[in-house]
């Protein structure tokens, strides 16, 4: 399927490129500059699926101490929803080493907490600026945060889609 998209693209790039000349007028006047494919233009300017508002899928981890202060953040800019997930991990932190009933252990996997939320691609920055300045301790250890252009969202009780689905 991908691999026919691909081709299909490809093809019309093509009949683009026959074209540039006769539609370059065209092109200023509706993108204000000149594109190097009419598609690729019509692309980033609209939806060519017809699916609305696009949505972003953005993954983060925080350390568990973090997570209230940063849902009041992101409540208090307009986020309705998210999903937290109590997780265990490791970066360039690494692990640790504890001592327990007077015997050491090391930590491999550090306590983290992993939050999912999706949002509107005209919010996720200033979603990412609330998670990076809340959680932020300045230690090593504060986290991640992972941005996916998401394909779609459904609200299933009412099938409302992308946008209105948040």
């Amino acid at each position: 399927m991908i691999a026919q998209k691909v081709i299909i693209w490809a093809f019309l790039c093509k009949i683009c490129a026959t074209w540039r000349a006769v539609t370059c007028w065209l092109l200023a006047e509706i993108f204000h500059s000149s594109p190097e494919c009419l598609f690729s233009a019509l692309a980033n300017k609209i939806d060519l699926q017809g699916k609305g508002t696009k949505v972003k899928f953005i993954i983060a981890t925080i350390k568990p101490f973090k997570l209230e202060e940063v849902r009041e953040a992101l409540t208090d800019i307009g986020v309705r929803g998210m999903m937290v997930t109590e997780i265990k991990g490791f970066g360039s932190q690494s692990g640790h080493t504890e001592i327990y009933r007077g015997a050491e252990y090391a930590v491999n996997f550090v306590p983290k907490i992993k939050l999912e939320i999706v949002v509107g691609a005209d919010m996720a920055d200033q979603v990412i600026e609330t998670i990076t300045k809340t959680a932020r301790t300045g230690k090593i250890g504060d986290g991640k945060i992972f941005v996916l252009d998401a394909q779609q969202a459904i609200r299933v009780r009412t099938g409302e889609t992308n946008g209105d689905a948040l």
